[in-house]
């Protein structure tokens, strides 16, 4: 390790004691890997809409200011009103950056962990805002040949939540997805991922312009929120799929009581109640996100057969088990290019990533925008 620098950096979020948030870059020594294990230098990793649930918590994306340190930081008021949910983190320094690949530039004394010098890698697990970062050698996955590192740095978290989506669909005996912000990078390789299944798919989006995006790839029901025919072509959609089993990234407001009661509608005609609790058919909506954090509004017009709960991806591979894990994880190696392919608006280094203005941008999640962390920039 005598041609690596003494230092690595690490971007890191702490809620201060006077009840602010602050995203630091910070200098700490240069890890050393263990028997199994190996040091990554860290080239890219993407800015997901989990990554920001950390960094910014219950922040305004537009409220930071720079700080005045030896390395770049910016801080901004936690409000008054939501200092609650943030308590527990008061004082307590968090790595970010739950994804990323990179060149394995050390390793340990194992085989395993020697057998990867020198290899691109990719895995998740957090820390990945750095310059360099210790894993397990058993964690990585060696991207193929001729692949970069920034073909395999979001190879975790948005395709093994697709392939998750479908796994619980097929444990829970469901036959088709109904998916909102359908839009995202993560919509987008479910929608291919899909149609190389031969699953039905109700995509739900909010705007014209993501309807003819989705069309382009392929998808056959896309389904504008905001158009005044949206509840009705919802029901017919989820009719003719038979997708009962909806993931909801959008958590608040009244859309998963929309999709509940389409549900229901398109229940109602093949399985018309007998009595005053509607149809027999089973309604499973999950929220997996919290696109829009205002309360889940309910009116509960969907007869007495249905259920609404949370899905997170770790929960769900913690089932899997390693043995199922591992073979998902061979799969989205092998579909990196294609159905597993991300892209990338803007690439960023570590210091642009703590500058105030660039937060307030990555921060509006806006479709179609992706961003990537560069730290070797």
């Amino acid at each position: 390790m005598t041609d690596l620098p003494a230092h690595a950096i690490r971007m890191t979020s702490t809620v201060t004691e006077d009840d602010r948030l602050v995203l630091a870059l910070e200098e700490t020594p240069m890890p050393e890997p263990g028997e199994n294990e190996v040091l990554i230098r860290v080239e890219a990793s993407p800015i997901n809409p989990s990554d920001l649930g950390v960094m910014l918590s219950v922040t305004d994306g537009g409220s930071y200011e720079a700080g005045d340190g030896d390395l770049p930081s910016a801080s901004a008021p936690v409000p008054e009103k939501l200092r609650g949910f943030v308590a527990p983190r008061k004082g307590r320094s968090i790595p970010l950056g739950n994804e990323g690949a990179g060149t394995v530039v050390a390793a340990g004394s194992s085989s395993d962990a020697q057998a990867l010098l020198g290899k691109v890698v990719a895995l998740a697990g957090g820390g990945f805002y750095a310059t360099y970062r210790i894993a397990r050698a058993a964690e990585c996955l060696v991207l193929p040949d001729g692949h970069t590192a920034e073909e395999g740095a979001s190879s975790f978290v948005n395709p093994m939540t697709a392939l998750g989506m479908i796994g619980t669909m097929r444990n829970e005996g469901y036959k088709a997805l109904v998916h909102t912000a359908a839009a995202s990078n993560l919509g987008q390789m479910l929608v291919k991922l899909c149609a190389e299944e031969g699953i039905g798919l109700v995509n739900i989006v909010r705007s014209q312009e993501q309807v003819d995006l989705l069309h382009g790839l392929g998808a056959k029901h896309v389904l504008d929120m905001t158009a005044d025919d949206f509840g009705a072509k919802l029901a017919d959609a989820i009719a003719e799929e038979e997708a009962y089993l909806a993931f909801d990234a959008v958590g608040g407001g009244r859309l998963a009581n929309q999709i509940l009661g389409a549900m229901e509608a398109a229940a109602v005609r093949t399985n018309p109640p007998t009595g005053p609790y509607g149809s027999t058919q089973m309604k499973q909506l999950y929220i997996y996100g919290g696109l829009n954090t205002a309360p889940t509004e309910l009116t509960r017009g969907f007869g007495m057969k249905w259920s609404l709960g949370g899905w997170l991806l770790t929960y769900f591979l913690q089932e899997a088990g390693p043995e199922e894990t591992a073979k998902l994880r061979a799969r989205v190696g092998a579909g990196l290019r294609s159905t597993f392919a991300s892209a990338y608006t803007r690439r960023i280094s570590l210091a642009e990533a703590v500058d105030p203005e660039m937060i307030a941008n990555y921060n509006r999640r806006a479709t179609g925008e992706k961003y990537l962390v560069t730290p070797q920039a």
